[in-house]
Parts: structure tokens; C-alpha cells; sequence
């Protein structure tokens, strides 16, 4: 299949699905060429860069206006390249606010467009499902209550499971894993995930440190923390206490030998439960943001643990409920209480197995990008 295709993933989690995908294109079909916008797992993929997704990392209502410059560029950037190479079809990965843009010039363009990872409309923006129904050819979904809910709004969804709960593995056992990063039998492990980006780290950091001194404090000579960056951050330089260490591009593996994980609510709180890890999840975003957000969101928690779910299994600590007392005591009671910790890994276990399918979900979704591009070289 001599193909063209235009792939764009926003954040990181997107950057590890869309490269994936990619990988399982290129084994059945070699001669697909990909170029798009990228972050390192897509390059490593050898999608050609037009657009770095780091340049679009951006969280917040408010946070957002102040980029709005640079994003705006990078916009018409991968636009201009879709004009001038007139790809046989677009794959496009999570950030809507972002994408769904480009799918409507997309699809002025005469370009079908795959959505991989539907956009959580069914929390919150329900306004954007006309234009999801008009510009997008198909949707794949990684939660299993979506179809249903897109299909009702004339949207054309496919199911195709959770990728990460193929991806998701330690590389090594939970002992052999406490020994390489050096913790004693008789010490908890704290795994701290501050987030992604670099300003959520920096809005998260005081609280976190905070917490950090208290937990500290609370269980003396009986903690170690180890703070997971998925990549160099300016929280790495902060931190010179011997019982916290700085890892970068390790978080399963921290995860998976971890005792309780203190963790942004996004991705990896996915990645925790899969991996079988009690965990506490916290955000914040710019006050205004919260104001106008809390409006607008329609479910009943925030993490994705919780409405998988259906009921509250890990604690939620967000916007002024995340601060130093609340999430130190949060972690304290956890560590404290043995069989809490083991009824959450059984809770956390029957949300993973919800999120498991038969078929690999890559595979899946490799099979409903090649049904449509056939179906574009039979109209050709």
C-alpha cells in the first residue's frame, strides 16, 4: 500500500499510542510514508517532523491564551504541509482543542480523518459533537463505554481497547527492581509523578514538596520517595534530600515497585492501576481556569480510575483540596493500613481487567486505517 498519511500526537501519552500505531502500519504496509507532528517516540518511528508536539503541551482554559501565538503558527505549519502533500488520509491523537481544529481544515481539504483516542466530550464541550460528526470519517475508542455514547450522536466509533494495557510493563521483578534503585526491604517506596509538562510540574512542585517534608516526617526512617520525570524538567535540580531520587523515562518500572504512587491525574494514573500500584492523584490548574471548568465538567470524579470504576476507589485531591497536609495524610493512611492497600490493588485490578480486549488494540486499529484507505483508493 503506496500511501501517504498524516500523523499528530499533542502530549506524550498520544506521542506513545500514535507510534505505536505507526509501527504496526509499517510492518504490513512498508511503503506508508508518515509525516506529521511529532514527539520522540514518533521520530524514533521515522514519522517525518513538520511540527514538534512539545510546542502544543499546554493544559488549562487560561493557560493556553498565553501560547496562543506559537500554537496558532504550528497550526498553519502542519496545514501548509498537509496542502502541499496531500496525504490519503490523517491520524490524529488526543489534544481536541488542537486537533479538532485541524480536522475541520482537514476535512475542507478533502482529507478523511481517523481520531485516535476520542476526545472526553462525553464530560464535558458536548458542543463539540456536531463538528466531530461532520469532519471525522472514523473514531477509535479506548474506553468501553464510548462507542455507545458517540455512536448515539451519529459518530462512527470503533472500540478498540486501552493500548496501554498491552504496553504497560516493568522491565524487571518488584525486588530486583527496590534493589537497582536501592531501597531497603524495611523502607515504603513513594513514587511521586508531578506530571508531563513542565507547567503543571511547576504549579504541582510546592505542594508536593510540602507533602514530601510531611510524610517524611510522619514515618521517619521508614520512606524513600523516587520523582518520575518522563523527561529533563527544572524540578530535577530541586531536589539534594538523599531519600528522594530523580528518575527520568522509568515510571513503570518505579511504579511497579512502588508502595503507593502519588500521581498526576491523567495517563499514568491509568498506568498505576494497570500495573497494580495503590496511588492518590491531585491537580491544579490557574485558579480561572477552575472557575470556568467546574462549570462545565459533567461527571461525577476526575480520574479515569474512578469512572471506569463507577464508584471513588482511589482518593481525588484537586485544585484547593491538593495541598501539603491533605495529600501527606492521604499517602500516611495508605501506608499505614496494609489491608486498604490490598483491597485497592483488588479494586484496581477488576478496572484493569475492564480495560483489557482480546484483540491487541494497535492491530485494531491498524485494520480500520487500512479499510479506509482502501476505500480512498477505490474512489481515486
Amino acid at each position: 500500500m503506496a500511501a501517504k498519511v498524516l500523523i499528530s500526537a499533542g502530549e506524550a501519552s498520544g506521542d506513545l499510542y500514535a507510534s505505536s500505531l505507526v509501527q504496526v502500519l509499517q510492518r504490513r504496509h512498508p511503503g506508508i510514508d508518515f509525516f506529521g507532528c511529532t514527539g520522540p517516540r514518533l521520530r524514533q518511528a521515522g514519522v517525518r517532523q513538520i511540527v514538534d508536539s512539545a510546542s502544543l503541551a499546554v493544559v488549562g482554559l487560561v493557560e493556553v491564551i498565553t501560547h496562543l501565538p506559537r500554537i496558532r503558527r504550528e497550526f498553519h505549519k502542519l496545514l501548509a504541509a498537509a496542502a502541499r502533500e496531500r496525504p490519503d488520509a490523517a491520524i490524529l491523537t488526543d489534544s481536541a482543542g488542537f486537533h479538532l481544529r485541524v480536522a475541520r481544515r482537514l476535512h475542507a481539504m478533502g482529507i478523511p480523518v481517523i481520531y485516535l483516542v476520542a476526545p472526553q466530550v462525553w464530560a464535558w464541550r458536548q458542543w463539540r459533537l456536531p463538528l466531530m460528526r461532520r469532519v471525522l470519517s472514523r473514531l477509535l475508542c479506548i474506553f468501553p463505554f464510548e462507542p455507545g455514547f458517540f455512536e448515539k450522536h451519529g459518530i462512527r466509533a470503533t472500540y478498540i481497547g486501552h493500548p496501554l494495557s498491552r504496553l504497560v510493563r516493568a522491565s524487571a521483578s518488584r525486588q530486583q527492581l527496590r534493589e537497582m534503585f536501592s531501597v531497603p526491604d524495611d523502607q515504603f517506596l513513594i513514587a511521586v509523578l508531578p506530571g508531563s509538562r513542565e507547567g503543571e510540574i511547576e504549579r504541582h512542585r510546592p505542594y508536593l514538596e510540602d507533602a514530601m517534608g510531611r510524610i517524611a516526617a510522619a514515618l521517619p526512617a521508614k520512606c524513600r520517595f523516587i520523582l518520575a520525570l518522563p523527561r529533563a524538567a527544572k524540578m530535577k535540580e530541586r531536589f539534594s534530600d538523599s531519600t528522594i531520587q530523580v528518575k527520568e523515562g522509568q515510571t513503570w518500572d518505579i511504579l511497579a515497585c512502588a508502595d503507593v504512587a502519588l500521581a498526576a491525574s491523567g495517563t499514568v494514573t491509568v498506568e498505576a492501576c494497570l500495573l497494580g500500584t495503590p496511588l492518590v492523584t491531585f491537580y491544579r490548574v490557574n485558579p480561572l481556569s477552575w472557575m470556568v471548568g467546574k462549570f462545565l465538567v459533567r461527571v461525577p470524579f476526575f480520574s479515569m480510575v474512578n469512572l471506569i470504576a463507577g464508584r471513588k476507589v482511589i482518593p481525588e485531591l484537586i485544585q484547593d483540596d491538593m495541598i501539603g497536609p491533605r495529600l501527606a495524610a492521604e499517602v500516611t493512611a495508605l501506608l499505614n493500613d496494609g489491608p486498604r492497600r490490598s483491597a485497592m490493588r483488588s479494586e484496581l485490578a477488576q478496572v484493569a481487567a475492564l480495560l483489557a480486549s482480546q484483540e491487541d488494540p494497535m492491530e485494531k486499529a491498524a485494520t480500520v486505517v487500512e479499510e479506509l484507505l482502501a476505500e480512498e483508493m477505490v474512489h481515486v
